[in-house]
């Protein structure tokens, strides 16, 4: 499921490919039973450009000063595609922006699990969302008083979006494995250091991730990401990978090094 690096991927590519170019069309695909934008607020968009993009948490936005933003949020297997209109177009293409000189922004989303909407404001949407701050940007303080003072467990604090806006099942696990914390260990119980340790691994594992363009083959080898089964080989100590449900959500964890307290 896409999380925050996936995201920021396709922010990114709107960023290259498809700011200050003016709107001439926009194209549907096969799309029942899907959220998008009507006729009418796809109208409002004909002859306008996206002049700035942003992103906070999984959700993408790409709009103007003034607005309107088009929000795009890719559900369980959505992704963003800039090509030119010559190119052979993508399967399951089900929202297509066409630009004058001849460029296209597609949404593709082989599961229809995604949705657009035009929204006004990014920050009253952020707001009215009720969205913790972005995992990417939060602050050492921020993540204490979000995520440290938590007295359930780690792992639900850092899945919580009200609390940490971004962070989904994978990348919980891959920094709670790097910075030693056992899933379940309930977050208030941690020591200042061990809660610093833990925000400077989501950042860390985020950027990282971001950096490949959310391409996993390329992240290093010894990461949980290619180890994720249990009776795994742990690649930090000695131990093998187990998993359990926290939360309700299955975790992959060392116990050999990851600890409660």
């Amino acid at each position: 499921m896409p999380e925050l690096p996936e995201a920021e991927a396709a922010r990114q590519r709107i960023e290259r490919g498809a700011l200050n170019r003016t709107i001439e069309e926009i194209t549907l695909g096969e799309v029942s039973h899907m959220d998008l934008p009507d006729e009418d607020d796809r109208a409002r968009l004909i002859g306008t450009q996206f002049t700035r993009t942003h992103r906070h948490g999984k959700y993408i936005f790409a709009g103007s000063k003034d607005g309107p933003w088009l929000h795009i949020h890719l559900g369980m297997a959505g992704s963003i595609r800039v090509l030119d209109a010559s190119q052979d177009l993508p399967d399951y293409v089900r929202f297509s922006v066409h630009f004058e000189g001849g460029s296209v922004l597609h949404f593709r989303d082989p599961r229809k699990f995604g949705h657009i909407e035009l929204i006004e404001d990014v920050d009253d949407f952020v707001s009215e969302k009720g969205l913790g701050p972005d995992a990417l940007t939060i602050g050492d303080n921020a993540f204490s008083q979000s995520v440290g003072a938590t007295k359930g467990a780690v792992k639900s604090a850092l899945l919580s979006q009200k609390k940490l806006a971004g962070v989904g099942n994978l990348w919980a696990d891959e920094a709670l494995y790097r910075s030693g914390i056992a899933p379940d260990a309930r977050a208030v119980d941690l020591s200042p250091d061990r809660v610093r340790n833990l925000h400077k691994a989501v950042l860390e594992t985020l950027q990282a991730v971001v950096d490949t363009g959310a391409s996993y083959e390329k992240l290093p080898q010894e990461w949980l990401i290619h180890h994720r089964e249990a009776g795994d080989a742990c690649t930090i100590c000695d131990g093998t990978i187990d998993k359990k449900t926290v939360g309700g959500r299955t975790s992959y964890f060392c116990p050999n090094h990851q600890k409660t307290a």
